[in-house]
C-alpha cells in the first residue's frame, strides 16, 4: 500500500474540486486531488452538461476564475477550429447556440481548457491527479479526520492520502459517511426547517431524479438506429407515478412544465431548425455547425439531458452499493430507450415517425457505451453544517413574506460570512419520493462560509453539492458557477488556514480573521455580495 502526504487532500475532481485545488495552489499548497473517471470537470465535463448560468454571468455574478475558464474554452476554439469570420468575430461565442446557456460547448473542450489551467501546478508537481480512484475507507481521530484510503478502479491497488485539511468534492459527498460526518439526505421535514415547500415529515430517500446524459448528431439518408434496447417494452409504456400527475407516457413529447405544471409541448426536429427556434433540439445543441465553415460536422451535435430521460425510480446515496448499480443501469437503458424512441417512433411534424439518422456520439462522451462517463447528480449527501440556508433566506415569495417588501424590493438574506454569490430558481426535478418539478422564484443569494464547515468534524471542508443547504435550497446551490465558486473557497480557505495556522471554524467566528479571509479571496476575484438585481 502507497502513501501519499500533501497539505490538502480533495477527493472528487468534479467543478468544485478543479476550483479548490487551483485555489490552494496559486497559495502555494501541496494538494492531490483524486477522481473516479479519467475526465475531470464533473458536470461541464464527465457528465456532459452544460452550464446553467444566471443572465448576468458574463458580467458579474462569478468568480474571476470560473471566468477564465469560459474565456479559455472560447479561445480554445477560436485557436484549433475552423470557425466562420460572422462566429470567430462575436465575443460571447457560443459553438452549440444552445438556448440553455450563453456557452454551450463539447465536453473535451471544457476538459482540455480545464487542464491548461491546472497545468503548471501538475506540471510543478504542486498538483497531483489521481484519476480512477475512489474513497474507499478513512481513519479519524477524535473531531479530525487523519487519512482517507482510495483504491484504484483499474488495478485494485490502494492508495493512503495523508494531510492536515480534507476537501469532499465528490459527487455524492462520499467522505461523509467515511469520515461520521454527520449528514442528511433528501427532504427534511418542516418541522425541522420552517420551509414553506418542505413536507411534514422528513424523507431521506425522496432525492431530485439523475440523468445519464448523451450527444447526438443528425446524418440525413443515414441509418443509425440502435439496437432495441433490453429495457425498451418497459419504458415505452412507462407512465410516471407523480404529484401532480405527469401528461402521459415518459417517452412523449409532452412532459410537465417545471414552473405551471401544465401539460407542455416543445418542438422536435433535428432536420431543419429554424432560426430562433426553441424547441428541443437546440435546447442544449453543443455544436451548432452554422458557426463553423461548411463541412466541419455533418450534422448540429445536441446534448440530451431533457425531461424523458431524467430518472426519479431510486436514488444513488440512501441505498446499498448493490442497490445504486441497479439503478444506474436502470437510468442508461431509460436513456438508450428514449434514443431508439425517437429513431423509430417519436412523431414527426410531418406526420412520419422516428429519425433513423439520429446518430450515438460515443466520440463526445469518450465512452463505449455512447452514455457520459458519470451520470448527471443533482442532489448528493449534505454536511449537518455550522449553518444551513433556507427557503427563506432566498426564495422570493417566502422573502417577501418575512420582510413585508415587494417583489421588485426583496433581496435575499445578507450573510456575515459570505465567500461567493450565486444566482438560480429553486429547481428541483421530479424526484424519487413521487414529486413533480417544484420550480420556485429565487433572489440572487450569496454563499455563507458556515455552510462549508461540518459542526463537528474540525478539518473537513464541503467542495461541491455536499454543503449545508437544504432539498430545497440545494435547487439553486446545485449548478455550474456555484459549486465552482464553492470549491474555490473551501480551497482558499484550507490555504489560509494552513498559513495562519487556524482552524476553519475560527476562520468564521473570529471576525478579524474572517474580515481578512474575506479581503483575501476579494484579492483573489471572488465577489462576495451582489450589485442590486432583480429576482428569478
Amino acid at each position: 500500500m502507497t502513501e501519499l502526504r500533501a497539505d490538502l487532500i480533495i477527493a472528487g475532481g468534479g467543478l468544485g474540486g478543479c476550483a479548490a485545488a487551483l485555489a490552494a495552489c496559486r497559495s502555494g499548497l501541496r494538494v492531490v486531488m483524486t477522481e473516479e473517471t479519467d475526465w475531470i470537470g464533473g458536470q461541464l465535463t464527465q457528465q456532459a452538461v452544460p452550464p446553467d448560468e444566471h443572465p448576468w454571468i458574463e458580467s458579474f455574478g462569478g468568480t474571476q476564475a470560473y471566468r477564465e475558464l469560459r474565456t479559455r474554452i472560447r479561445d480554445f476554439y477560436r485557436r484549433n477550429y475552423p470557425l466562420t469570420p460572422e462566429a470567430r468575430g462575436r465575443w460571447n461565442l457560443n459553438p452549440g447556440s444552445g438556448s440553455v446557456s450563453r456557452l454551450c460547448c463539447e465536453p473535451r473542450v471544457a476538459l482540455a481548457a480545464l487542464n491548461e489551467m491546472l497545468a503548471p501546478f501538475t506540471s510543478g508537481a504542486r498538483l497531483t491527479v489521481l484519476p480512477h480512484h475512489r474513497p474507499i475507507s478513512a481513519e479519524t481521530e477524535g473531531d479530525a479526520v487523519k487519512a482517507i484510503t482510495v483504491r484504484s478502479l483499474l488495478t485494485g491497488d490502494e492508495v493512503v492520502l495523508t494531510a492536515p485539511l480534507f476537501i469532499d468534492a465528490t459527487e455524492l459527498g462520499d467522505l461523509l459517511p467515511l469520515t461520521g460526518t454527520e449528514f442528511v439526505t433528501g427532504f427534511e421535514s418542516q418541522s425541522e426547517t420552517g420551509e414553506p415547500h418542505a413536507p411534514a415529515g422528513a424523507q431521506p430517500q425522496n432525492m431530485q431524479a439523475f440523468t445519464c446524459c448523451f450527444a447526438v448528431d443528425h446524418v440525413e439518408g443515414e441509418d443509425h438506429t440502435l439496437e432495441k434496447p433490453r429495457d425498451y417494452d418497459f419504458w415505452q409504456t412507462y407512465v410516471p407515478d407523480l404529484t401532480p400527475p405527469w401528461p402521459g407516457r415518459l417517452l412523449d413529447w409532452a412532459y410537465t412544465h417545471p414552473i405551471t405544471l401544465e401539460p407542455r409541448i416543445l418542438p422536435f426536429d433535428p432536420t431543419c431548425g429554424p432560426p430562433g427556434d426553441r424547441g428541443f433540439w437546440t435546447y442544449r445543441r453543443i455544436a451548432d455547425r452554422g458557426n463553423f465553415v461548411p463541412g466541419t460536422y455533418p450534422g448540429d451535435i445536441c446534448l440530451i439531458n431533457w425531461p424523458h430521460n431524467d430518472y426519479w425510480l431510486g436514488n444513488l446515496c440512501e441505498v446499498s452499493a448493490e442497490e445504486a448499480a441497479r439503478h444506474l443501469e436502470r437510468a442508461k437503458q431509460l436513456s438508450l430507450s428514449m434514443l431508439h424512441w425517437m429513431q423509430t417512433e417519436a412523431p414527426r411534424p410531418d406526420g412520419g415517425v422516428g429519425w433513423p439518422g439520429l446518430r450515438l456520439r460515443r466520440d463526445v462522451v469518450g465512452t463505449e457505451d455512447g452514455l457520459a462517463k458519470y451520470p448527471y447528480v443533482r442532489e448528493a449527501r449534505r454536511i449537518r453544517a455550522e449553518f444551513t440556508v433556507l427557503e427563506q433566506h432566498v426564495g422570493t415569495e417566502a422573502r417577501m413574506a418575512l420582510t413585508d417588501q415587494g417583489r421588485e424590493e426583496v433581496q435575499a438574506e445578507s450573510f456575515f460570512d459570505s465567500v461567493g454569490v450565486g444566482s438560480y430558481r429553486i429547481d428541483l426535478h421530479p424526484s424519487s419520493g413521487g414529486d413533480n418539478y417544484i420550480d420556485i422564484s429565487s433572489l440572487p443569494f450569496q454563499i455563507p462560509l458556515g455552510c462549508l464547515l461540518p459542526r463537528r468534524v474540525t478539518n473537513l471542508l464541503a467542495g461541491a453539492k455536499n454543503i449545508g443547504v437544504t432539498h430545497i435550497t440545494n435547487g439553486c446551490y446545485r449548478l455550474h458557477p456555484v459549486e465552482w465558486n464553492v470549491g474555490e473557497a473551501a480551497g482558499a480557505l484550507a490555504a489560509f488556514c494552513l498559513h495562519r495556522k487556524v482552524l476553519p471554524t475560527q476562520v468564521r467566528n473570529t471576525p478579524d480573521l474572517l474580515r481578512d479571509f474575506q479581503r483575501e479571496i476579494e484579492r483573489q476575484g471572488i465577489e462576495i455580495a451582489w450589485p442590486r438585481v432583480t429576482p428569478r
